[in-house]
């Protein structure tokens, strides 16, 4: 029994011996101090200590909700002057206008053999947001004008025979057409397609171009919004390709519809707006939420009576 408890008391000891020779600290930073909407914050967390410690990955996303998180890299280990560093990086962005303040986050590690947890804090950080000017009246304009080419009388020739021939296979098959018609004697069904039916073809379509994955990133977003514009246009009756984001975000708040929707069509319209007019260039992540953002926009404000509607035609 007196063996017992001495080893025992030995161990606790030894315990102590280790817990007090550690030397952990944790500090947190980014890589600038001011940003505009949409940019890419990098924010990394580094841990230095000494001896037989297990550090357990920060989980950033508990203790923040004012920022996005776009991306946690892998985590990135050295050692300098005896200590070890474990530097975890995560990628961040924020799409309004503010000033943030990520708290302290703590990190959780084991010293030894020692089965308890202990945590160390980092330092809280401060940044600024803020919008980025747009002017999206006016068309981007090439660096050098376009150049003209004279036109000499050989190649308006060569025009004005493609032009005949064109008019006169257009001529042909035209009568060949209404033969077709007059024959049948009979009035070909027009069947209604629903604007929602409309959009997520289209949207199937332009996925099944892969824009993006060949690196026509702007075509890509360029196309994707006018689809969704195209369909607020059918579905509510507003002129959504001639407005702005805000313009459009604004007419919506007036339209019920679910308010989750709303806040994905102004996050969905304003990403694109970076990229179309300030060369933004989103992660491969964002462009597939492109796609879903742009489905679930269609897919949660088709109207009810649509459900019921027979001889639509249904997306393949």
């Amino acid at each position: 029994m007196v063996r017992k408890f001495i080893f025992s008391f030995l161990i606790l000891i030894f315990n102590s011996l280790i817990l007090s020779a550690q030397d952990i600290s944790a500090s947190a930073s980014t890589d600038s101090s001011s940003y505009k909407v949409g940019d890419y914050i990098y924010y990394t967390i580094k841990v230095e200590y000494k001896g037989p410690v297990q550090i357990y990955t920060p989980n950033l996303k508990d203790y923040t909700t004012s920022v996005d998180i776009l991306d946690v890299e892998n985590p990135v280990a050295q050692e300098k002057d005896g200590k070890k560093i474990v530097l975890y990086k995560f990628i961040l962005s924020k799409y309004d206008s503010a000033d943030i303040t990520i708290p302290p986050i703590p990190v959780t590690y084991k010293v030894g053999t020692n089965t308890s947890t202990q945590f160390v804090e980092t330092n809280a950080v401060s940044f600024s947001v803020r919008t980025l000017k747009v002017s999206i009246d006016k068309d981007i304009r090439d660096v050098k004008g376009p150049v003209k080419i004279p036109l000499d009388w050989k190649i308006i020739a060569m025009w004005v025979l493609i032009a005949f021939l064109i008019i006169g296979l257009i001529l042909y098959f035209y009568l060949k057409n209404q033969q077709k018609k007059a024959l049948k004697g009979k009035r070909k069904k027009i069947v209604y397609v629903p604007p929602h039916i409309t959009a997520l073809n289209a949207l199937y379509a332009l996925e099944k171009e892969q824009l993006w994955q060949r690196g026509k990133i702007k075509e890509y977003h360029s196309r994707i919004t006018e689809i969704i514009r195209r369909y607020f246009e059918e579905r509510f009756d507003l002129p959504a390709l001639e407005m702005s984001t805000s313009e459009v975000v604004d007419n919506l708040n007036r339209i019920t519809i679910p308010e989750n929707i709303k806040d994905i069509t102004y996050r969905f319209l304003t990403n694109a707006d970076l990229v179309k007019f300030a060369k933004f260039i989103p992660l491969n992540s964002i462009n597939e939420e492109m796609m879903k953002q742009a489905q679930e926009i269609v897919e949660n404000t088709v109207p009810d009576t649509a459900l019921k509607t027979e001889g639509v035609e249904h997306v393949q």
